[in-house]
Order: C-alpha cells, then structure tokens, then sequence
C-alpha cells in the first residue's frame, strides 16, 4: 500500500513554482514576481541563511515595512529551517527590546526607517534591508551585500511537521506581550481552514495593507499562497491607494481591521469607484460596529465575513450568507473546530448565557515561547481531558450555534456588584450621528466601585456638546449603563491592527487608587 504524501505550506508552494511559474505570486508599485521567481529569491535568502551559520530552530528577528524584502526573508527563513518573528515595529522601544530577548534571535533584519529602534547585542548578526539613499550603521551589514552570489536551489533541509513555524508577539492590549508559537503543521491547517471559509482559489488576487508582522495579513497572505493566487502588497493602509488598487489591478480579497473599512466608507473617493471585482473581504482585529457591517454589505456585492479569533487559535466566521437576522453575531466555528462557552467554576453554561469563550482546533498554537506557566493558565480541561483554549472574551450562543461576543473579559465594569459590559453600551454610543468613534471604561467610584465613562471622537463637521450626547446616551441605555461623564478626545489610542487600547484608556484614571 502507497503512503500518502506528507505536504507543508513550503512543498505547496515549490509546486506553484514548477507548475504555475509564470503566473504573479507577488506584486507592489514597484515590481511583480511570478511564483518561479519568488521560489527562487526565498532559496537564494535560504542557502545565505545556512552559510551564515544559522541552524534548524534559529530565531530571526524582522522589524520591517512592508515590501517585497520581507516577504521574501518570511518564507526563506522558513525554508532554512528558521523561526519567523515579526516584531510590530510601531512597538515602543524597550518593548522591542524585551521581544528580542525573549526570542533570542540569532538574526536581525530591519528596514532603514526601524534600525533606531534595535539596541546591539553580542553574537547577533544585523541585516539592514534598505536602498542606497540610506547610510547604513556600521554594526548593519548591507542587505544587498550580505545576501551576495547564492544558488538558487532550495536547500535540502529536513522540516518536521512539528517544528515550529513562527513566533507572533501579542499586541499587548491586556498584558505583557507573549511569543504564540506555531508549527509548520498548524499553519497548514490554519490557511487551509481559513481560505475554505474566505473562499480563496487560484485566480485570488489578494490586497494587503497591514503590517506583514501581524497575524491578520498572515491570513490573507497564506490564504492566497495556499490557492496559488497573486498578491498585492502595499507598504501601509491609505485609503485612496486602496480604492484606486481595487479598481485597478481587480481585487478579488483583502482583509482589514473595521477602523480601515470605516476609512474607505468615508472617502470621497469611493463612491465613484469601482469595486465589482471583489469577491470576499475579511474583517477582523476588534469588533466590527453593525453599522459599518450594514454599510459594507449595502455597497458590495460580496458583503462580509466578520471573523472573530485570536492569534493562540481560536477562529470563527459568519458566512455572508447566515448574516440576515444575526447582524450582530461572528459566526460559527470553522468546519473540525469547536466553541464552548464557560461559566462561574469553568463549568459549561446553557444556551444563551454569557461565559468565557473556549476554543479547540488543529490549528492552536504550541504554546507561549518559553512560558509554560502562561501557557498552562490559558487551557482548561474538559470531562474528557480535553485542552481547550481560553480566549478571555465573554460571549454567548444561540439556539442555532452563532457565537456573539459581549466583551473582552478584562474590560469588564464590577459597579456594585453588577457587570457591566463597555461594548453594549458602545453599541448604542456609536449610533449617536455626531460620533465618530467610542470607547467605554470603568474608573473608579467611591459608592459603586467602578463607575462606565465615555469617550468620544467626534464627528469631522460636529459641534462637540458632551453633555447633549450624555443625555442622549443614558436615555437610551439601562438604568445600570447609564455613563457618568462623556469626554470628548481627538483621538482614540490603537495599535496598528485599529485595537482599541483600553489599557492605556484607563491608567490615568487608576494611577492614583
């Protein structure tokens, strides 16, 4: 009897290179590369890898913009063998220090306009991926010149399904950042999963305009190398190059985080553009407000997804065709996944009560790099011994199965002895025609405990009159909901996946208590 063939995501694509070699794998404003070309350069970043000395297991570090250069060292890092560890470049510096060492990079690469941000350390090679306008540091070793004369063949380096693929730091929203570290297998399993449920096939041309750092252009990018598809990259979100790229170069799919979707919504631009060629857009990152959703699912064809998950592994979709009636829900979980929803005592709760969000799938992650203490606090064992994951937001289900989140579970407001959910009341908030963006906090309160506050950004062409949408706002809330002040900010503060930093919202509310 015939074994069947053991297949990774690499193999997948050494296939597209031999069988679909002149079909784009990759295009930016400034260069297009087939898949026989992309399979070459990712060889080429490979075989200098090894001949640098790094080993099966190595980390590499990259702190980059976008562009092809990081796209390349992604998948010739795997190819060697290597970790990938994209650091979020927008991190402050002593945070990017402290993933660094956690990581224990053997090697770091850095475009010009994030060098600054990488202190020196002994035994650690640095590559700076930059062009000829840039001075490069004297301790940066010159991207074109480091990577020099190098076959072009894949190295023949043996890649256990188990080994591990990646290491994506957390954001950071509601804690310490941890290493969620993923195997070769897992990513497999992810990207197909996901570009089932996102309806990815070889004609997909893909628009990516977040950071090649996070797991949401992860999804879009796997997803689009898995089918065999093209993908579009840009170094940044800017909304007219957005609109102008999906009407030109026909954009099939894309992924975006809501705040990017609402920027499009806006534009002046839009509404005379063309946009009949996109067949699936993904939202994702941080809740999608239902009136965007409304809105997206008025002006495209395609409407949709409302993915809702974490990096660790925990995914559900809503399929555009399940939307009507349940606006507000993110779906089911993908097909051989799995969702419970926990209560007081980790015990299981009925239909339709609020608990914890509890995941399984073939794509969780092995666990926090080098935290086994953070890892064995986010699994919780069912009847059977099962693991399952905790995903630290408190949702509910239906009677059908549609999952729908209430809040994140450290966000949460104890106001005499009531929970209080921020994202309800941010519901309604963001109804308000003068608001443009919301965020709910609790602060302190000397009777209740913690008390709901809101702040608001208005509307570009609003007069701002906090205490007109206070009133408004609490006669439209419960009683308990009800906020006790309403501020008016320019600006809310946001990772660069549009994650609304609640953490930093409420430190100077707390400094003192």
């Amino acid at each position: 009897m015939l074994e069947p063939q053991t297949v990774s995501l690499l193999d997948v694509m050494a296939s597209h290179g031999r069988w679909r070699g002149d079909w784009p794998a990759v295009v930016t404003p400034e260069e297009t590369l087939s898949w026989s070309m992309f399979e070459r350069r990712t060889s080429r970043l490979a075989n200098r890898l090894v001949l640098e000395g790094a080993q099966r297991g190595d980390r590499v570090a990259l702190l980059m913009s976008n562009g092809l250069p990081m796209l390349e060292l992604i998948f010739g890092i795997m190819k060697a063998g290597c970790i990938v560890v994209p650091i979020n470049p927008s991190s402050a510096q002593a945070s990017i220090a402290a993933m660094l060492d956690d990581a224990g990079a053997r090697f770091v690469f850095a475009t010009a306009d994030h060098m600054a941000k990488v202190g020196q350390v002994t035994g650690v090679t640095y590559v700076a991926a930059t062009n000829a306008s840039h001075a490069v540091d004297a301790h940066w070793g010159d991207y074109g010149s480091w990577l020099g004369a190098v076959q072009e063949q894949a190295p023949e380096i043996a890649i256990a399904p188990t080994d591990l693929c990646n290491i994506i730091y957390s954001s950071g929203t509601t804690g310490e950042p941890k290493g969620i570290a993923h195997t070769h297998e897992a990513r497999l399993f992810w990207a197909q999963d996901l570009a089932l449920a996102l309806r990815y096939h070889s004609g997909a041309r893909a628009l990516v305009v977040t950071g090649l750092y996070s797991n949401i252009s992860w999804g879009v990018m796997l997803c689009t190398f898995l089918a065999g598809g093209t993908l579009f990259l840009r170094e940044s979100f800017d909304a007219a190059d957005a609109i102008a790229t999906i009407s030109r170069e026909r954009i099939t799919h894309t992924g975006m985080v809501p705040v990017q979707f609402q920027r499009l919504l806006q534009h002046p631009a839009f509404g005379c553009a063309d946009h009949t060629s996109m067949q699936s857009m993904m939202s994702v990152g941080s809740p999608l407000p239902e009136a965007t959703k409304l809105q997206l699912f008025e002006t495209f064809t395609c409407g949709v997804t409302d993915v809702y998950g974490s990096t660790e592994g925990i995914i559900t979709t809503h399929a555009i065709e399940e939307v009507a009636g349940r606006i507000r829900s993110v779906g089911r979980p993908l097909p051989g996944s799995d969702i419970r929803i926990l209560g007081d005592e980790d015990r299981p709760v009925p239909i339709g009560e609020t608990g914890e969000v509890v995941g399984r799938s073939r794509f969780v992650m092995a666990g926090y790099w080098r935290k086994p203490a953070a890892t064995a606090n986010v699994m919780w064992a069912d009847e059977q011994g099962r693991y399952w994951l905790r995903s630290g937001d408190i949702g509910r289900l239906d009677e059908r199965g549609y999952l729908y989140i209430v809040d994140r579970k450290k966000d949460m407001i104890l106001s005499g002895a009531q929970n209080i959910y921020p994202a309800d009341i941010e519901a309604v908030l963001i109804q308000h025609p003068d608001v443009l963006e919301c965020a709910v906090i609790g602060v302190p309160s000397a009777t209740w405990g913690e008390s709901p506050l809101a702040l608001v950004v208005p509307m570009p062409e609003a007069a701002v009159d906090a205490e007109g949408i206070l009133r408004w706002l609490n006669e439209n809330v419960g009683k308990r909901q009800r906020v006790v002040t309403v501020e008016i900010r320019s600006e809310l503060p946001r990772n660069a996946a549009g994650k609304l930093l609640k953490r930093d919202l409420r430190a100077p509310y707390w400094a003192a208590v």
